[in-house]
């Protein structure tokens, strides 16, 4: 069975003129997770009511006994699953109810973050609550028939079209696959030989995990690449409680460690504060453009003296720059290594002195950031606007140290005959092995280019010249010149140039009265691709212009003469 075709058969015959679209996943996510649920514990579930029937009386929570002596992680002890909940057709919603309370601890809290109660209360009123649970019965969705590879497929490919419904922001709940490969190649490729150390244990997280895709990406490239007998330790929050309870449930069947995923918002509530813990590594995709307004409190008291924030805050209508910081108060001393998908605007965002300008600042001159990749467009699903990865992390190699390397990527590609959205591109795997190549290589060519961090730096200087009255500069009480707001201007000088032999050869031999008023000077970081990996066309002759122009004008000349 098609599960993709099963379930929009769902919607068009129970949701549609019940539900907006919008909702569909509402109803459809949980009842699949519910059922994948079901097909999981099926071979012990009658196993599971005769050990709670005897144990009720004696243990406040058996759960934990049941689980222990029967081998699993989590059990129902109601008698009822989806499939025998349609045996009883006039207590559906009464059985229902006990089936979803019969859950052990461990999924109650999948269970309640769903928030099924409202819907199925109109599905119930509108006679049609029989009928989609009647249909999720049928399908079988056991390991052994649907994977966990293709069941987080499955997910992520149904909240994408689910939230292109609902006009959700790009990139909010999914990250194709194929960027998510060339991001964890990047991290993991040279830490090989580390990773391949006996009996290597290393932590992985994701602040904005969604259903937790990008992290059982990363666990896998390590062991298909490096060795199965590395145990990687997945942590992980998420925002939204519907994708949080996915995520958390796909964690519980794969014998994951469901708790190490947290509900919440990672800017304003950080799930892993109390514990003061750190990770290996960090993968994540956060969300472009989205206002961090309504977290505004608790990020500014954040933003003072030792806090995630203390450097500086970008403007809240973007808050991408912010779960880099986040990242990196989370690097282990010894050694981490981040990778995070960013739109352009983090590279240049923001003049000297801004939030955004300072943050750059920060990451560059402590020599964090390693490589920036450049990604093709079209790559997303739901924007085509341009991409990149940016490799941070606390060590570098010597090779690298005190240097950028910048990828220009967005040639690697492979077009798909059928759009996904605004997707109409693929990275395959000969393309992520082109751009991986390149980065380990390091060295320049057309595709690379790798300068000392200062190149990313300017000052922006502020130039004055005398306000005049009556033929004079008028002085202040001090004795000095007052200088004329009107004529105020401003010139970036990059830190590799000497802001003294700028003044005298870009601006006195033109403004032979102005000064610099060295206390106004900031420095400032930003990152233009274009401008590094700009080629120069030469322009076209006149004379081949004007033989172009005559040519033009023979033949217009001539269907005249034809017209006529």
């Amino acid at each position: 069975m098609n599960i993709e075709s099963f379930i929009w058969g769902i919607c068009d015959d129970v949701l549609r003129g019940l539900f907006k679209q919008h909702e569909y996943g509402d109803v459809i996510l949980p009842f699949l997770v519910l059922r994948r649920l079901d097909c999981v514990q099926e071979e012990h579930k009658d196993e599971v009511v005769k050990l709670y029937k005897d144990l009720k009386d004696k243990f406040d929570d058996p759960s934990d006994i049941i689980h222990t002596k029967l081998g699993i992680n989590f059990s129902n002890y109601s008698r009822y699953d989806l499939r025998r909940l349609v045996n009883e057709p006039s207590k559906l919603n009464e059985n229902l109810y006990e089936y979803l309370r019969s859950f052990s601890p461990n999924v109650q809290d999948i269970v309640q973050n769903f928030g099924l109660q409202k819907h199925i209360e109109k599905l119930e009123e509108n006679d049609s609550l029989y009928i989609l649970v009647e249909k999720f019965s049928e399908v079988d969705l056991h390991p052994s028939k649907v994977d966990n590879h293709l069941m987080g497929s499955i997910f992520e490919e149904l909240l994408r079209k689910f939230s292109e419904m609902s006009n959700e922001t790009s990139g909010e709940h999914y990250t194709p696959r194929d960027i998510v490969n060339l991001l964890v190649s990047l991290v993991f490729s040279p830490e090989i030989d580390d990773l391949s150390k006996p009996n290597k244990i290393v932590s992985l997280y994701d602040p904005c995990c969604g259903t937790g895709g990008m992290l059982t990406v990363g666990k896998d490239w390590i062991q298909e690449n490096v060795s199965k007998d590395v145990e990687v330790n997945m942590f992980g929050q998420e925002l939204n409680p519907q994708t949080y309870s996915i995520c958390k449930s796909d964690f519980l069947i794969t014998n994951e460690q469901p708790e190490n995923i947290k509900l919440g918002s990672t800017l304003s509530k950080d799930g892993y504060q109390d514990t003061n813990r750190k990770f290996d590594y960090m993968i994540c995709n956060p969300p472009y453009g989205v206002s961090w307004k309504k977290e505004e409190k608790y990020i500014k008291n954040e933003s003072k003296e030792d806090g995630r924030f203390s450097v500086g805050t970008p403007r809240t209508s973007d808050g991408q720059l912010l779960f880099l910081q986040h990242m990196i108060s989370k690097m282990e001393p010894s050694g981490s290594r981040i990778g995070v998908v960013f739109n352009g605007s983090p590279m240049f965002t923001g003049d000297s002195g801004s939030g955004e300008s300072e943050i750059r600042k920060w990451i560059i001159e402590n020599d964090w950031l390693e490589t920036i990749v450049q990604l093709p467009t079209n790559m997303f699903f739901n924007t085509s606007i341009p991409t990149f990865i940016w490799i941070v992390t606390n060590k570098k190699p010597n090779n690298r140290k005190g240097k950028i390397q910048l990828i220009k990527g967005d040639e690697f590609y492979k077009s798909i005959n059928r759009n996904l959205g605004s997707k109409n591109r693929i990275i395959t795997d000969d393309d992520v092995l082109k751009i991986v190549t390149t980065y380990k290589n390091f060295i320049e060519n057309e595709f690379s280019k790798i300068y000392e961090y200062k190149h990313f730096g300017y000052t922006k200087i502020q130039i004055e010249q005398p306000l005049i009255k009556d033929g004079k500069p008028l002085l202040d009480k001090k004795g000095n010149i007052k200088p004329d707001p009107k004529l105020r201007d401003y010139e970036k000088v990059t830190l590799t140039d000497s802001i003294e032999e700028y003044f005298q050869k870009e601006i006195k031999p033109h403004k032979d009265d102005s000064w610099v008023d060295v206390t106004k000077n900031k420095v400032g970081f930003e990152i233009s691709f274009n401008k590094e990996f700009y080629k120069y066309e030469s322009l076209r002759s006149t004379s081949n212009i004007l033989e172009d122009i005559k040519n033009l004008n023979e033949e217009i000349q001539k269907d005249l003469m034809e017209l006529s």
